[in-house]
């Protein structure tokens, strides 16, 4: 944390004078309106500052920023740079509003709406069953203290089982990286032995979202993929998108293989800040909307944990105001402000970096939140 204020720190010493104009958004027939910033109450000149305050940064490779006020979109802004397709580099790449980007681990995020989804039809088991129960083929693996693990504790990372994915991809004791590679992902994540009991820790795991994945599929019969384009991306309007799988098998990969343009991650933003509607249409379960971003557990951070999202708050002018975030690998951002009406999408490349925290936080507290006039 210390270093990630030093950083914004450096930013505000070293920003040069702001652009007074910039580009509207395009229209392209996605399903947006479109408004000038100042009709919705945000300094439009302000978020034009975003050229000037990404020039301090030699090494920015920022893609793309998105802003959307009160259920309308007002700012976006393109870069191009390297990047990575999932865990192959995709080279040079000229970003614009119809390029998908990687969202990483807000794939998470997007696994917690198709199950809250699923429990409204009433096809997801109840939260607080024991998981293992949907999985009787690997029997073998059940124990008394598996059996205790239930799908809120899935959805809360509280599982309790051993599970490190902070070291290195590289490390051969990455248990993400081991269960991507693995034949079959969901014994992988069984197998790992239990280290506390559920609910009592907060624990970081890909498998988690996982096993919520394949308890998804056998709930509803279909693929997350094909779950998620009829009940989530149709209703969106969203029509392009790849949710890649694991390299040891041909399953989706729930944790973080999600591909979006980010004006399409501005609608799964706009949804958390609209309580479950798109353009007036119900889409997600409003009580599974409030339920996912009520605290549920406390981090190794500074946040609070929902069902995979993450919550914290920040000051606007003395104002003391609480976030949404969907957080992925490499500086993947969405930021959902619900009293504020407000969502801002970041994607960037600084996979592994620090800067991957500091820039994308730095455009959402010190450019677009101060632009908010009312």
């Amino acid at each position: 944390m210390a270093r990630l204020l030093m950083l914004l720190l450096v930013f505000a010493l070293a920003m040069p004078a702001a652009a007074e104009t910039c580009d509207r958004p395009q229209a392209i027939g996605d399903g947006w309106s479109i408004a000038v910033p100042d009709e919705v109450g945000i300094d439009g000149a302000r978020l034009c500052e975003v050229d000037a305050f990404l020039s301090s940064w030699p090494q920015r490779n920022i893609h793309a920023v998105v802003v959307v006020r009160r259920g309308q979109l007002v700012f976006e802004r393109y870069f191009p740079g390297q990047d990575n397709r999932w865990t192959l580099s995709s080279g040079f790449t000229r970003f614009s509003p119809t390029e998908k980007h990687d969202i990483r681990s807000i794939s998470k995020s997007v696994t917690s709406l198709l199950v809250g989804i699923a429990l409204g039809e009433g096809k997801f088991p109840p939260l607080d069953s024991p998981m293992i129960d949907v999985f009787p083929e690997y029997a073998s693996l059940r124990t008394p203290e598996k059996a205790r693990i239930t799908f809120r504790h899935l959805l809360t990372m509280s599982h309790g089982l051993v599970w490190d994915e902070n070291v290195a991809w590289t490390n051969t004791k990455n248990n993400e990286r081991l269960m991507f590679e693995a034949t079959d992902p969901y014994r992988y994540t069984l197998e790992q032995p239990v280290a506390l009991p559920p609910g009592v820790l907060f624990n970081y795991s890909g498998g988690a979202t996982s096993l919520l994945a394949g308890a998804l599929m056998k709930a509803t019969g279909r693929k997350v993929d094909d779950y998620a384009k009829e009940k989530l991306f149709t209703p969106l309007g969203i029509t392009d998108f790849e949710w890649l799988d694991f390299s040891g098998s041909n399953e989706i990969a729930a944790f973080g293989g999600l591909r979006l343009r980010p004006r399409d991650l501005a609608k799964i933003g706009q949804l958390m800040s609209s309580g479950g509607m798109w353009n007036g249409n119900r889409v997600v379960p409003k009580d599974w909307v409030a339920e996912s971003i009520q605290p549920r557990v406390n981090t190794d951070s500074l946040f609070y944990y929902g069902y995979q999202w993450w919550l914290g708050r920040s000051l606007l002018r003395g104002r003391n105001l609480t976030w949404i975030a969907g957080i992925g690998n490499g500086g993947q951002r969405l930021y959902v402000v619900p009293e504020l009406e407000l969502v801002v999408v970041v994607n960037s490349a600084h996979y592994g970096s620090p800067l991957q925290g500091a820039i994308p936080f730095g455009i959402f507290t010190r450019l677009v939140l101060p632009a908010v006039k009312d």
